[in-house]
């Protein structure tokens, strides 16, 4: 489970893995927006890529005429899901908030994007069924430098976008239990938005930390005893 900034996203992942971690950098599987094989600017970040691609809620309705057309390729995407992860091991990276990033409106600074409870719990529910056991860990990604999203959501291909040269890092953390994180709940809805928040605020601490490492520069320094930074180049 992890924050989404750029479409670029997969490309810098595996880019940071395959040094050290080839196979899976080569292997991963990533859930992504129909953009990334729509948007002509966004194909070449997905060549290369395992791609399953869904149809974001906040573009759901976009046209009345491809309503259903979107509902049923997502269906078809979490059969496929189910399939791979009933294969066992899968790693497949998904963005529960249904979108990019983007810059908070007081302050100006980038924070991950608030996940959707319902999305977390489909994949939570997803890998409790699969046979194999399933884990659930969060990651953060910085990179919106590389290529950063309009300031606000906008419903066209075809978005005005800036390409640049920039510092990016990622940052996993141990698997999130979601009987420890909803353990206090009284009923599946809050169960729900607890095991979320439980994910949520791990990816948003970690991010905090490759922020400092990156924009703060303080590269390695920025480690703290819970996230411990390393470089995959000399």
């Amino acid at each position: 489970m992890s924050n989404h900034q750029t479409e670029a996203d997969p490309a810098v992942i595996s880019l940071l893995l395959e040094l050290r971690l080839p196979y899976i950098a080569e292997n991963l599987i990533y859930v992504a927006g129909d953009r990334v094989i729509t948007d002509p600017l966004c194909k070449p970040f997905s060549i290369g890529r395992n791609l399953i691609c869904v149809y974001s809620k906040k573009h759901m309705l976009d046209d009345p005429a491809l309503i259903e057309m979107k509902r049923k390729a997502n269906t078809r995407s979490l059969k496929e899901m189910a399939t791979l992860l009933r294969s066992g091991s899968q790693i497949i990276w998904i963005a529960p908030s249904g979108g990019r990033d983007r810059p908070v409106a007081n302050s100006g600074e980038w924070e991950p994007a608030p996940f959707d409870p319902s999305s977390v719990d489909n994949m939570r529910r997803l890998a409790d069924h699969s046979g194999p056991p399933g884990h659930i860990y969060p990651l953060a990604i910085l990179c919106h430098d590389i290529m950063p999203p309009p300031l606000k959501v906008e419903k066209e291909i075809g978005e005005k976008r800036i390409i640049s040269y920039h510092g990016t890092g990622i940052s996993v953390a141990p698997e999130v239990s979601f009987s420890n994180a909803t353990a206090a709940c009284e009923n599946p809805e809050k169960a729900k938005e607890a095991y979320s928040k439980a994910l949520y605020d791990s990816v948003t601490n970690q991010y905090d930390v490759l922020k400092s490492a990156i924009h703060g520069k303080k590269g390695l320094q920025a480690s703290t005893p819970v996230v411990s930074l390393s470089q995959p180049w000399k």
